[in-house]
């Protein structure tokens, strides 16, 4: 079992290969190789490179809606797709006419879309944040196959819900990328939760409570 997580040596970055622990990935030599002739494709070389290029280019500077345009304009991507939580509508909008001034396409697909009742979707009326009442599921597989019809070439998430953001990806064609996870508690700050795991939000994080 791999526990990179917890790992005091890093070898992995200091490139010092002496001292690895007993389960380091760096041990599975033929994996390494195998999974080094894949970068070499055709269809992944240009993408590999060219969202590494973009790492060091903008290091520290450009914030990731820069880097993701940035991005799309040397990989040739013109058509984008956008798919959002209608949680954060706004935001989509800002994003939506960002992408636009920059010379970008955008087709964008709320969370909602179909207008379906969730309780059609398999869940019980009692499953609802508001029981009793018309609640629309969210609908990620109708968001990729709609982004998929219109032929978009690189979508971006933006807050879609955890699982239902998994379904997008299963289902979208083109690759792709997370603006912001949905975190409604840390306004879309996941991570936040982490910097404050021992004091502020311990209490969030533990599952018993």
């Amino acid at each position: 079992m791999y526990t990179c997580a917890s790992c005091t040596v890093r070898a992995c970055r200091s490139g010092d290969k002496d001292n690895l622990p007993k389960n380091c990935p760096i041990r599975e030599e033929d994996l390494v190789g195998q999974v080094l002739e894949e970068y070499h494709q055709p269809e992944n070389l240009d993408f590999y490179v060219t969202s590494s290029s973009i790492e060091a280019i903008g290091y520290g500077e450009w914030v990731r809606v820069r880097e993701t345009m940035e991005f799309c304009r040397r990989m040739g991507y013109h058509k984008l797709g956008l798919a959002f939580c209608g949680g954060l509508h706004e935001e989509a909008r800002v994003l939506a006419k960002i992408l636009r001034d920059n010379g970008f396409e955008v087709v964008s697909v709320v969370c909602k879309v179909g207008a379906v009742d969730k309780c059609q979707a398999g869940m019980t009326d009692e499953q609802k944040v508001k029981p009793g009442q018309y609640e629309p599921m969210c609908n990620p597989i109708m968001q990729a196959r709609l982004l998929n019809k219109e032929k978009t070439q690189f979508n971006i998430v933006l807050g879609l819900c955890v699982g239902h953001d998994s379904l997008f990806y299963k289902y979208s064609e083109a690759m792709l990328t997370t603006l912001a996870a949905k975190d409604r508690v840390l306004q879309h700050n996941p991570v936040g939760a982490l910097y404050g795991a021992e004091k502020y939000c311990a209490k969030r994080l533990a599952m018993n409570t």
